[in-house]
């Protein structure tokens, strides 16, 4: 069985049929829409072999996950019905887990599909700390980051390809597999800086439009590199971008949060 995808019938023609505008950021970017159900379905997958083959955490610290989760979640739909774009979310099948991992780290998959480690609660800390996280993971799959990915790398693999070609299962799995690595390793996926910073922006607002203050991402961010072990790459040979950068760049984005967070009566 093979898989129909539009890859475009040229680089100009294509790049503007796959063009995709950011509702929040207004930053475009290339996502081939016809990949979303491949994608989601291939997401769907992975998630739950990585729950397989994890130790999924119950009671309290699993509980405020969901609840910071769902208060994320809550948020993004708030602000997409507010723009009249609330259908751009009803394929999103939300879930929040915690998993049993020394690791630093948490993820949303596309779709919704979220898994945090017990290894950051250290650095969180409590549950405004957690919204920094979680809205930062979701933004990347609202902002459809993962099909950015996947895009590029079949433009770079099949690029000139002719409209209404196809690939088989097992090229999608392995274009697939670039940007989402099997089961637990999917934590070790990297996006760009340009889509770090952009999670970074869209995941402030988010956790203001959910009633957590922004300010605190600031002091979030330092405590991650203050937790960090040893030597820095250079900013341009990171996907992430440096602290001084990502600090800097949350503040001036933090006035627009904080209207975000005075309207959900927050205090500024």
């Amino acid at each position: 069985m093979k898989i129909n995808h539009l890859l475009g019938i040229g680089a100009v023609a294509f790049a503007v049929a796959a063009c995709t505008t950011n509702p929040m950021t207004g930053r475009k970017s290339l996502q081939i829409g016809t990949l979303n159900p491949q994608i989601t379905s291939s997401a769907v997958q992975q998630y739950q072999q990585t729950l397989k083959e994890s130790k999924v955490v119950t009671g309290t610290q699993a509980q405020m996950v969901k609840k910071v989760g769902n208060k994320i979640k809550t948020a993004a739909e708030q602000y997409y019905a507010s723009i009249g774009r609330g259908a751009d979310l009803s394929g999103y099948q939300w879930e929040f887990n915690l998993l049993q991992d020394n690791q630093m780290n948490a993820w949303c998959m596309p779709g919704g599909k979220v898994a945090v480690y017990t290894g950051i609660l250290p650095i969180t800390k409590d549950e405004t700390g957690l919204a920094v996280v979680m809205g930062h993971e979701v933004s990347h799959a609202l902002a459809g980051h993962g099909n950015e990915r996947i895009s590029q790398a079949m433009v770079a693999q099949y690029g000139g390809a002719l409209l209404g070609s196809t690939i088989s299962n097992a090229q999608w799995s392995s274009v697939f597999q670039q940007v989402y690595p099997v089961g637990s390793q999917v934590a070790l996926l990297k996006y760009g800086r340009t889509q770090e910073s952009e999670a970074d922006e869209m995941g402030l607002n988010l956790m203001a439009i959910a009633g957590y203050d922004p300010r605190q991402a600031i002091p979030f961010w330092q405590r991650m590199e203050a937790s960090s072990s040893g030597a820095r790459q250079p900013e341009f040979l990171s996907t992430h971008p440096s602290p001084g950068t990502r600090v800097s760049d949350i503040q001036k984005d933090l006035p627009k949060a904080l209207e975000y967070y005075k309207k959900a009566g927050g205090k500024v």
